[in-house]
């Protein structure tokens, strides 16, 4: 489990872990939306099984985007005094809006590996 972890961070191909799946290298720190290879350039494998494919990752990016938001609140809460201070929002989508290109490209790479045949 961990070694798939490491594998959707580097951006490594599911099925041979040699190619790359997005175009740049580095999945972090781009503020573009993601250029996906076709296929793989080791083992052609084909990322897109079909049409709309990326679809689903749309609900693994709300999931991230939640979690983030939560996880925002409950560190930004130690700072104020009140329970719920509306100061919070600004913070929590500052935060949200600062990690939307990391979510969009991790939602894809999951996604990939949450449909890759793992009977081989």
């Amino acid at each position: 489990m961990s070694n798939t972890l490491i594998h959707i961070l580097k951006n490594d191909c599911p099925h041979c872990h040699q190619g790359k799946i997005l175009k740049e290298n580095n999945i972090f720190f781009k503020f573009s939306f993601p250029k996906m290879n076709e296929y793989c350039s080791h083992c052609n494998y084909k990322f897109q099984k079909e049409p709309g494919f990326f679809f689903g990752a749309m609900y693994v990016s709300y999931g991230l985007t939640v979690a983030q938001g939560i996880a925002t609140y409950v560190i930004a809460s130690f700072f104020f005094q009140e329970t719920f201070d509306l100061r919070i929002i600004p913070i929590i989508m500052a935060v949200i809006i600062a990690l939307s290109p990391f979510n969009i490209r991790l939602s894809r790479l999951l996604w990939i590996y949450m449909f890759k045949n793992y009977s081989k």
